[in-house]
């Protein structure tokens, strides 16, 4: 065994470690150190945390859905709302800011300025009512059409793969402190394929067993990744790169878009 081999088998756990410790509002204790090969394999590692976050969320969805009577309406915002408490809120705010700092139409330096300003503006606001808002609609008329858990193991699991994208070489942070700049470039190109292939495949495996249209899932995983996508670039050309504010804005509107592909009646 080559004498690195425990070396590169800590940076793993590490990158484990701060991956939920980043992601998630698990107690776990985050690794002594952060580097960017540690940083890398976090963000590699995103969708595997993505998963394991699905799988209760999926759970309250189907439990709340057999205990209460009419339109799983509830269940379907105690989902959202469950999601938004396991991540701390944080994807919300980066929503939030990301937002007001792309609706402000300034230079990069001064929309970073906007979306580091402790209030939230109207816009910010906005997005803060009307991406879970179609979070909620979605995912109800897809447990109302029998997908209900598959469709949040696919979603939740599919905005992680968005941030594994953001993270990969030729991606460049916004600025030179900060979470975008420790986590951007650190994951190897090809990994984002993988890792979508995957998700798109064991939502394949999910809609065979339950019987559901074989077509959404990839189709799903890659609307959700083309929108992470075009929303990325815009990011950067608006204010110069990714920050965790926009890691965070991509996988809100990664999960709506994909809820939403899934609900289409076909």
């Amino acid at each position: 065994m080559p004498a690195d081999a425990p070396d590169a088998r800590r940076v793993r756990v590490d990158g484990f470690r701060l991956a939920l410790t980043t992601l998630t509002v698990l107690p776990v204790r985050g690794p002594a150190g952060v580097d960017r090969a540690t940083a890398g394999w976090a963000m590699r590692l995103a969708p595997l945390v993505g998963l394991l976050l699905s799988l209760p969320l999926a759970g309250v969805l189907l439990g709340v859905e057999r205990l209460t009577s009419g339109p799983p309406l509830l269940a379907c915002v105690l989902v959202v709302a469950l999601h938004a408490l396991l991540t701390r809120g944080l994807h919300l705010d980066g929503l939030a800011d990301l937002t007001d700092g792309l609706g402000s139409y300034r230079t990069p330096e001064q929309a970073r300025a906007v979306m580091k300003a402790p209030d939230v503006g109207a816009l910010g606001a906005a997005a803060l009512v009307l991406v879970p808002a179609v979070q909620v609609a979605a995912l109800l008329a897809c447990t109302l059409a029998g997908s209900g858990g598959p469709a949040v193991l696919v979603a939740v699991t599919t905005a992680r793969v968005a941030v594994t994208a953001a993270c990969t070489a030729g991606v460049p942070a916004a600025t030179t402190s900060g979470l975008g700049a420790t986590v951007a470039g650190t994951v190897p190109r090809g990994w984002t394929s993988a890792a979508a292939l995957l998700t798109a495949a064991l939502g394949t495996a999910l809609a065979a067993a339950e019987d559901l249209p074989l077509a959404l899932p990839a189709a799903a995983v890659g609307a959700g990744l083309l929108v992470a996508r075009l929303l990325r670039a815009h990011a950067v050309r608006r204010i110069g790169g990714i920050t965790g504010d926009v890691l965070g804005a991509l996988v809100e509107v990664t999960t709506a878009t994909v809820l939403v592909v899934l609900s289409v009646s076909l």
